[in-house]
Order: C-alpha cells, then sequence, then structure tokens
C-alpha cells in the first residue's frame, strides 16, 4: 500500500489517468499512510498552481422558498427550516456584495440565486449588475442560478460573467436518494451547455450525505470526463428541519482522503474548500490546503464562515501566494 501511494503523483503527472478501483484504494487509504497521500496530492497541486491561493466570495442573492427538495438544504420549501426567503436583491446590494468580496481579497464573486432556475427577469436584473462590477471592480464575476438556457447563457458572458457554478453534488447512483424533484442528468447536461457557450466551469459535491465510497469515486471520475475548471468541496452541516439533520458528521481524515482523491484524479482543475470544511476539517485544516488551491471566503449561503482574516494568517503561515485581479485591473473609476 504504501508503494502505491508513493508513486501517484509521478504517475499523475506523467499524464496516467487513475482508475475508478485505485480511487476505491485512495479513500481507505490507512490513516497512519494519510500524511504519505496528502503529500502525494501536494505535489500535483504544487506542479500545477505552485504556490498560489484563491479566495472566492458569494452573495446569496435570493434566498429560501426553493421548490426543489434537496436533502442537505435549508432553502428548501419542502423542510421546516428557520430562514428568511426573500427576492432577488436590488441591483445595487448586488454591486455591494462585490465591494465587500474585493474588500477580503477575494479574486471571484459569485451571484447565487435558489430556485431550480433564475427568470429571465432575474437574468437581465443580474447581468446589468454584473456590467457594473466588471467595469468598476477588479473581481472576477461568477453565478450560480440553477438550470440555465444557451440564450441566457450567452446574455450573461456578454455582461462580463466569467463562470457557472453548477454542482453535480453527488454520484448519479446516489443523486435520487437526495433530490426527487429533478434528475441528476438534467444537471450533467446542463454543465455541457455551459461549456458549449464558451464559459468556465465551477461543478462541485456535498459529502458526508450517506453515499459511498463508490458513489464519490464516481463523481470525481464525472469531473475528470467533463474536464471542469473548478471543483468546490462541501461537507454536510447538518441543518435541523432537513431530511440529513441527523446525519453523523465525517472525521477529518475521511475529509482529508476525499480532497486528495480529487486532486489526483483531476490535476488541472482548481479544488476550492467550501461550506462545512471549519466543522468537518477541524484542526487539519492546514493539511487541507496542502492540497486546495483555492477556498471560499467570508461565509457562505445560510451558514456563516470563519472571519477573512483568519484565513488569510493560514495562507501565510503556509508560505503561500493570494492572488487577486487587482494588480491587472484598468479602473473606470474609483469604487474601492
Amino acid at each position: 500500500m504504501k508503494d502505491f501511494i508513493n508513486n501517484l503523483a509521478d504517475r499523475v503527472l506523467s499524464g496516467e489517468k487513475l482508475t475508478k478501483e485505485e480511487g476505491l484504494k485512495i479513500l481507505n487509504t490507512p490513516d497512519e499512510l494519510l500524511e504519505n497521500l496528502i503529500d502525494q496530492a501536494s505535489k500535483v497541486r504544487e506542479a500545477v498552481f505552485k504556490n498560489e491561493v484563491e479566495f472566492c466570495s458569494l452573495i446569496n442573492a435570493k434566498n429560501g422558498a426553493c421548490t426543489e427538495d434537496c436533502s442537505f438544504c435549508a432553502q428548501s420549501s419542502k423542510y421546516p427550516t428557520p430562514i428568511n426567503a426573500y427576492s432577488l436583491v436590488p441591483k445595487k446590494e448586488l454591486v455591494e456584495g462585490a465591494v465587500k468580496a474585493v474588500s477580503i481579497k477575494a479574486n471571484r464573486y459569485c451571484i447565487v440565486t435558489s430556485g431550480r432556475r433564475a427568470t429571465k427577469e432575474e437574468i437581465q436584473q443580474i447581468a446589468e449588475a454584473v456590467r457594473e462590477i466588471t467595469q468598476t471592480l477588479p473581481v472576477k464575476v461568477c453565478v450560480s442560478i440553477g438550470s440555465i438556457d444557451e440564450e441566457d447563457l450567452k446574455l450573461l458572458k456578454e455582461a462580463g460573467v466569467e463562470r457557472v457554478n453548477h454542482n453535480l453534488e453527488t454520484s448519479e447512483k446516489h443523486f435520487p436518494n437526495i433530490v426527487s424533484t429533478h434528475p441528476w442528468r438534467e444537471r450533467y447536461e446542463t454543465i455541457k451547455r455551459i461549456q458549449n457557450t464558451g464559459l468556465s466551469t465551477c461543478c462541485g459535491g456535498i459529502f458526508g450525505i450517506g453515499e459511498t465510497d463508490e458513489d464519490i469515486v464516481d463523481l470525481a471520475d464525472t469531473y475528470r470526463e467533463l474536464g471542469v475548471d473548478s471543483i468546490p468541496m462541501n461537507f454536510l452541516i447538518p441543518i435541523p428541519g432537513t431530511p440529513l439533520a441527523n446525519n453523523k458528521q465525517l472525521t477529518p481524515q475521511k475529509c482529508l482522503k476525499i480532497i486528495s482523491l480529487f486532486k489526483l484524479f483531476n490535476p488541472q482543475a482548481e479544488l476550492r474548500l467550501c461550506g462545512g470544511r471549519e466543522q468537518n476539517l477541524r484542526e487539519y485544516h492546514d493539511k487541507a490546503m496542502d492540497v486546495a488551491n483555492c477556498l471560499m471566503a467570508g461565509g457562505y449561503l445560510t451558514r456563516a464562515g470563519r472571519p477573512p482574516g483568519k484565513d488569510e494568517e493560514m495562507i501565510k503561515r503556509l508560505g503561500r501566494k493570494l492572488i487577486t485581479k487587482r494588480d491587472s485591473f484598468s479602473f473606470h473609476k474609483t469604487s474601492v
């Protein structure tokens, strides 16, 4: 097993694709070899992304009242969760969210809406805000607005959106156990549509939702097949009122094995630590950043994160470089 682990980086960097069976072996790495596994995944990260780290930030632009029944989500109207539902915030707030993102040194800012898909009117409003943001602020703009057609993707691209987030969440096999109101294949086809429009893809998963190791490997392999650009790694925070409220948290060691698997299967993709990282990784958070090159700062959709200053301190402690768009940005007017 040790020889298998210690040869992983060389194999991946030579262009070899690990098999699903080897992925399962990675997830079952004995804890005494975990440092070796992290070291191998870290070598792959460093070969592709050097010592750079990127912060991203989001705005919960439309909250709750969602018709979908994702079992892990507080925003579903199907569950009695303590949430403040509201419609799409005004353009001014969308722009202010970008100002806040820049203030915490985020290189990306994502506008996120609840619901199966955004309406045409909402997309127009988002596009207007994106035009102002991209002309006046040094930050890359992403959107996460559910299922979206080609016409709307082109509109958002013309407005300045660079990347679209659309998570598969878990394997095709496990997905019906988590969501019944829309099929996994619909999400998969949306990702293909995003790519066909020439936009960058940000597609992740949430772990700790009752999936098997086979489900985890299948998701990593699907993203490898799709060639996605960024993979957000979310770990369940059980929310009262949702069907997964009583799910047990993953161990930090299991989280590290999952993160390492995704890096070894997707060496060219950005690996982004997102929701639940603090609660699930705990004292192993620094170790996770040996493998990841991005993280979400400033909080999540319905849960607060740790202070951005703490993340910046970690990056400095690890000897990594925080990258921002500020240095290469040509200001049209002073906004920050």
